[in-house]
């Protein structure tokens, strides 16, 4: 890209700052919108929705869900023009997803979903990969920008291809979690020490990124700060029952992993990071944070 892209980050939350610190360090320049407030080092603040469009080409969505991006697009609207392209990384559900390329294609605006697989830490370092979902000029177009997140982009499909997969990603990294905890706490039922059997389990085939990942975590019960909240996950796992339910699919360990959501957010653990899914196996009535 010749020249610093300045680009508008609507949505501010964990997921965002960690884009904002990726897009700054290379050499972006970055605006944010949040009504929830807006952190992050290096962001310009903008008052509104159409300040920001009125300085950003390339706008950027990071939301927490697909309502949510429906709402902010219908909002923005007014106040693009087709030099603006969006990309959208908010994780929702996919017929609202194309229903927003529609409108704004309508308009001659582009749109890509670009869905982030991995944490906000992971994508802070650059790890994470994004499931990339629309037509090949769009993809061209954002690709400079996207390069700047992460190193790692599969093109999926179309629009509405990339949600649907970023939920397939979810479904298993999330039961991969809730398979660790019962599994840590089964090894200390039977008397290992928790530290041992992961360090022993990280050695065998059971082992997994999110072993690396979440393991100490939980062994510590150490979820603040979250890298993701449970909660956000809690409203994924719903979202891919009602998705399982449209299709005719039953995902019955999805509906035992909502379960021991649910349990989780009862215990205040929803702003937690998503490794406290772990809380629900032990008998104390006051869980760590």
């Amino acid at each position: 890209m010749k020249q610093s892209p300045t680009i508008g980050l609507i949505g501010c939350g964990l997921m965002g700052k960690a884009m904002a610190s990726r897009l700054i360090a290379g050499g972006a320049q970055v605006w944010g919108y949040d009504p929830q407030g807006v952190e992050g080092e290096g962001i310009e603040v903008c008052a509104s929705l159409a300040d920001l469009a009125g300085v950003c080409e390339w706008i950027l969505y990071s939301l927490p869900n697909s309502k949510v991006a429906l709402e902010v697009t219908d909002e923005l609207l007014p106040h693009l023009t087709p030099k603006h392209a969006v990309a959208d990384t908010t994780t929702g559900q996919p017929q609202e997803m194309e229903a927003m390329a529609r409108t704004l294609g309508a308009h001659h605006i582009v749109y890509l979903e670009a869905n982030v697989a991995g944490s906000s830490e992971l994508l802070a370092q650059g790890k994470a990969t994004l499931f990339l979902g629309g037509d090949q000029a769009t993809l061209d177009r954002w690709d400079p920008i996207l390069a700047l997140l992460c190193e790692h982009r599969r093109v999926i499909g179309m629009v509405g291809a990339a949600s649907r997969f970023k939920l397939v990603h979810n479904l298993m990294i999330g039961l991969h979690r809730a398979a660790l905890a019962e599994g840590l706490h089964f090894a200390s039922t039977m008397g290992f020490d928790p530290n041992e059997a992961l360090a022993i389990l990280k050695q065998t085939p059971a082992c997994s990124e999110v072993m690396h990942l979440k393991g100490k975590r939980m062994v510590e019960r150490a979820y603040e700060p979250p890298q993701a909240r449970l909660s956000q996950h809690l409203k994924d796992v719903e979202l891919m029952l009602q998705m399982g339910s449209e299709q005719g699919v039953e995902l019955p360990l999805s509906q035992v992993h909502r379960m021991l959501l649910l349990k989780a957010q009862a215990l205040g653990l929803g702003e937690a990071d998503n490794s406290a899914i772990a809380e629900v196996y032990r008998p104390s009535k006051d869980p760590k944070g």
